[in-house]
């Protein structure tokens, strides 16, 4: 089950997120998941992933498909140095979900930021 937080700070249940958390006051992201339920995209390299323009996206409206974050990538200062700057986001079936760049987002978060630069790919 999933939580959906409404604009009066009320969860909502998300059908179609599979297993997870439903919130039940206002949080960082939409919902904590486990998992990709979305079809394979086919993009696996930062080279395929640049093709996808980066955009401003809210914290509150993705769902993570992961429910576990290393530490250690969060407070690492090169944790964009080998990587693509941009968290990557998969939108499907209107649900944004937080493929790469947990770290990032949950950095953005920190620093008090609703809005988090990301790829989004959007699958129909």
């Amino acid at each position: 089950m999933r939580g959906r937080v409404d604009s009066g700070g009320v969860a909502r249940t998300v059908r179609g997120c599979g297993r997870g958390t439903l919130y039940t006051r206002p949080v960082i992201f939409k919902a904590v998941g486990e998992g990709r339920p979305y079809p394979d995209h086919g993009l696996t390299t930062p080279a395929q992933w640049s093709d996808v323009p980066p955009r401003q996206v809210r914290l509150d409206e993705l769902v993570t498909t992961k429910r576990t974050l290393d530490l250690e990538a969060l407070l690492a200062e090169d944790s964009t140095f080998y990587g693509d700057l941009f968290a990557h986001v998969v939108e499907h079936k209107g649900i944004m979900y937080l493929e790469d760049g947990l770290h990032r987002a949950v950095r953005a978060a920190l620093h008090q930021r609703a809005l988090l630069h990301a790829r989004v790919l959007v699958l129909t």
